[in-house]
């Protein structure tokens, strides 16, 4: 089946279905790199999408953003082969380190790990905020040449204190997301 876009989402707590036109496919990928790589492949077999927009909730690296935000690019934060390549990098692997949306934005490190203290190389790198599945998606995403987007909610502070602040702000960025779907939707007569 042929669909213009497909979202994929971590949890069915960040983002209700049926609250979203029956004709956009939602596909619920679990939670971190493995999961999302396996429902994106699953999403582009099944509904070969010229677009893949990615939702979901974010720890804040960066101290002034609030709220929803864009992802312009998004890097791997957990790839650690040092020395054998800089952290961040695949070693002996020729595939980006880094993917870039079709639209501007922040950027975001995906990780295996739920960020719970600093980490200077994520302020080094310009790492706005952190999650755990957008480097995966995008990664898919760029091998089948398709164009994606990515929404984000920021959930916490990436702090010893993020678990608490994630339980609660979960599904606070939803109405924002749809609001902002729907937005792009009448931009592109989608």
């Amino acid at each position: 089946m042929k669909n213009s876009l497909v979202v994929i989402v971590a949890l069915e707590d960040e983002l209700n279905h049926k609250d979203l036109s029956s004709h956009i496919p939602v596909i619920y990928s679990g939670i971190g790199k493995v999961n999302a790589s396996i429902a994106t492949f699953r999403a582009i077999q099944e509904y070969n999408p010229n677009l893949i927009i990615n939702f979901g909730t974010v720890g804040r690296i960066t101290p002034n953003l609030s709220g929803l935000i864009q992802i312009g690019s998004v890097i791997q934060r957990d790839m650690i082969a040092e020395p054998l390549a800089p952290r961040g990098t695949v070693p002996f692997s020729n595939r980006p380190n880094k993917f870039v949306s079709i639209s501007n934005g922040h950027i975001c490190g995906t990780g295996d790990s739920f960020v719970t203290q600093q980490d200077d190389w994520l302020s080094q790198n310009g790492v706005d905020v952190v999650d755990m599945e957008l480097f995966a998606i995008a990664s898919v995403a760029h091998e089948h040449k398709i164009d994606w987007l990515s929404y984000k909610f920021i959930s916490d502070d990436a702090n010893d204190s993020s678990s608490q602040e994630w339980s609660k702000q979960v599904n606070q960025g939803q109405k924002l997301f749809i609001e902002k779907l729907h937005a792009y939707l009448v931009s592109q007569s989608i």
